[in-house]
């Protein structure tokens, strides 16, 4: 069976994120002063085939966790449905 899974990867929520601060700040700088708390993550989308789709969640959780993520700094969430 063919599966997509989109898989988001974060900064922890309890670690600074540079790359947000930086984004917030040039909101606030050009007008936008209710932006509070960006953070910048990856949005990942794989086509992978799979025998089931407690397979397709395994594989997608086990690629998230030893390739697409580093756990020290970052979490992750995905979705998976059938192609």
């Amino acid at each position: 069976m063919k599966f997509i899974a989109e898989v988001d990867v974060m900064p922890l929520r309890a670690l600074l994120d540079p790359q947000g601060k930086a984004v917030t700040n040039t909101l606030h700088n050009i007008g936008f002063k209710t932006v509070e708390n960006t953070r910048i993550g990856k949005h990942i989308t794989l086509n992978l085939e799979a025998d089931s789709p407690k397979d397709a969640e395994a594989k997608v959780k086990d690629m998230c966790a030893n390739v697409l993520s580093n756990p020290i700094m970052e979490y992750f969430e995905y979705t998976i449905k059938a192609q």
